[in-house]
Formats: C-alpha cells, structure tokens, sequence
C-alpha cells in the first residue's frame, strides 16, 4: 500500500505508523520553515520524508503527480484547507480515481464546530466520556490522549482506510474517509449509554461498576505508596481475590450491593496499605484473582510478561513499544524512519515497482 501522509500532529501520524509497521510504504510530507510541524520518535517511525511549500504552485503540482501513484492520502487539516490549496478530494480523484482520501479531523468535515479549534480533551467531553471519569467530588480528570486522539482518532482511521482500500479492490473507486474524534468517542462510549438507557449507569462519578466505585473494580494504594489494579469482576474470580487478599468481613459477602460498598472500600483500602505492592504481586501470582501492578512508563518496560510477550524494540536507539497486532504470516517491523528524501526519488522508486 502507498500512502501520503500530509504532516500533522497527533491522531494521523500514530496512524500512519501503524500501517507502517504493517507494511506500507509512506511518505511524509512536511512543510518548511515555521510551518513544519513537529512529531517525534515511535509516531514518525518507519517512512520517508519530504519537504514541500504546499502553497507553491510547482510543488503542489509534483505532489499531485505523486498522488496518481498512491493508494491513500491522508490529512489532518482543518475542513476547506485541502480545497483551498487545490489538493481536495474532487481534484485528486479525477486523477487517480481508486484513491481512498482519509480525512483526519476533531470536529468531523460539517457541523457547527467543524471550523473551530480544539484538542483531544474537547472532542471527548461532548460524549459523555470525560463526565464519567473520575471522582465524584472533583473535576474531570484529563485521561491523556488515548481516548481522543489515538482510540478514537488513529484506530478509527486505520480500520477506516483499511475497509475503503478493501473495497476499492472490488469496486476500482476510492472514496473519503471522514474520521472524526468526536464521532469516534461517541461510538467508544456505545456500551455506557445503552447502560444509562437502562438505568444501569448513574451520572454520578465514582458510583458505577467501571468507574472506581466498586470494591472489586479499582485501584489501591499500598504501603510503599505505589498502587495495585483489582480487577474481580465476576464471582469466581471474586472469590480469589477475597481469599488472598484476606477481605473476610462480613461486608465483601455483598459483592454487587452498591449500598454496602463505600464499607467495603473503606476495609479493603486499610487492607491493602498493610503490604507493598510487589509484596500483593507475589500474593496474587498464578491466581485468577484480576490483580496486576499499576507501573509507571520505565518501569513497564522491565515487566516479565511484557518481556517475554516482545512488547518493546529498540528503533534509532530508543527503546519504542512494538507493534501491535501480531499477525503469524507476515509479521510487522518497526523501522527506523528514512529521513528526508527528495520527491524525484520517491517518484522514481514507485514508478520502478
């Protein structure tokens, strides 16, 4: 597959490294000068780079000839850039028309906020996402950029390219692809509204079975201050948290008794600060217990099972997270990105395969 990548932050360049871990051939294309914008490490992985002032008429032109050659464009610009610089869909598509044309937005191509500004944060707090995270005393916490930018962003616009590029095999016609993270957190939060519609979930945070509230389903501080996951959600796997972690009050009978769980927590916290966490670690190991260290960036990366699962390579020099999915018969690489690169010769090398 070959894709243009225009150069933007965030959301299309994490994308654009996981279909080059997979395996297709991309370029970047940058703009110079103070416009060039700025991603580093693992997000730029695995593509060549070129430079281009795509306000220049020549260089819009050499891009336009790139663009009969590719299979994917992708861009992250504000709705009627494209256009204005003469790189839209309409354009494009007159000359290479199997070009699938993904769209890289917040705020989606049309809406009242689509020619606003915004970041990751905006975008899922009209979901309901950032409302249900949290404390319920306190403001929503900010849960980085994954919900936003890269699970509703980046993933939304791989599986999008991915079935236009498939059905562009079968139909000859590309088409655009409108990813937008606001349309994407929604989805993401598909399961929390049917349980609202159900009077299953509650408005108020830290009061629902996935947001902290119950005893089983949550996080603890331990004596050395560092903090433990608890993740026994179905009885079986209940039970073995009880018997291992010593809860045999009375009050853990009640698993799913919402009344009786600020009790529980309130045990269960006293409890949990009597030992280390690595000391809980050694308790619960083997188990079906659902309980697993909370580690911070460095320290995951010496974690056994994500040693042993491959879960980190060295790029560049710099210790990267792998790719991800695994795939048996043609398995993904993570390389080191090429460099600048000039468009002549990325026009040459494509036109010779």
């Amino acid at each position: 597959m070959r894709v243009v990548e225009i150069g933007s932050i965030g959301p299309a360049p994490f994308a654009c490294m996981m279909l080059a871990d997979m395996g297709a051939d991309i370029v970047r294309v940058e703009r110079g000068g103070e416009a060039a914008i700025h991603e580093r490490g693992a997000t730029v992985r695995g593509r060549k780079t070129i430079t281009l002032d795509l306000k220049n008429d020549a260089a819009r032109a050499s891009l336009l000839s790139l663009m009969e050659q590719s299979d994917v464009l992708v861009e992250g610009f504000r709705p009627g850039v494209m256009e204005r610089l003469g790189l839209g869909p309409e354009v494009l598509h007159a000359r290479n028309p199997r070009l699938v044309y993904a769209r890289m937005t917040g705020w989606g191509q049309r809406g009242p906020r689509a020619s606003t500004a915004g970041h990751d944060l905006n975008y899922i707090a009209l979901s309901g996402a950032v409302h249900a995270m949290g404390d319920k005393d306190r403001p929503p916490p900010v849960p980085l950029n994954l919900v936003g930018d890269y699970g509703g962003g980046a993933l939304y616009l791989v599986s999008g390219v991915l079935a236009a590029c498939y059905e562009a095999q079968k139909s000859g016609l590309g088409q655009v692809v409108d990813v937008a993270i606001c349309d994407a957190a929604v989805s993401l939060m598909s399961l929390f509204h049917s349980l609202s519609d159900e009077d299953e979930w509650r408005a108020d945070r830290s009061s629902n079975l996935l947001d902290g509230a119950a005893p089983f389903y949550r996080t603890y501080v331990c004596k050395d201050g560092k903090y433990l996951s608890v993740g026994a959600i179905e009885p079986q796997f209940y039970v073995q948290l009880r018997e291992r972690a010593g809860w045999n009050d009375e009050c853990f009978d009640y698993q799913h008794n919402r009344s009786r769980w600020p009790e529980m927590n309130e045990r269960a916290e006293q409890i949990m600060r009597t030992r280390t966490r690595d000391e809980w670690v050694a308790v619960f190991a083997g188990t079906d217990a659902c309980v697993a260290p909370v580690l911070e960036l460095r320290e995951s990366r010496t974690d056994q099972h994500l040693i042993a699962r491959d879960c980190f390579v060295t790029v560049d020099k710099q210790v990267q997270p792998a790719p991800a999915p695994r795939f048996s018969r043609t398995p993904s690489s993570a390389n080191a990105s090429v460099g600048i690169r000039s468009l002549q010769e990325v026009k040459k090398q494509w036109s010779a395969r």
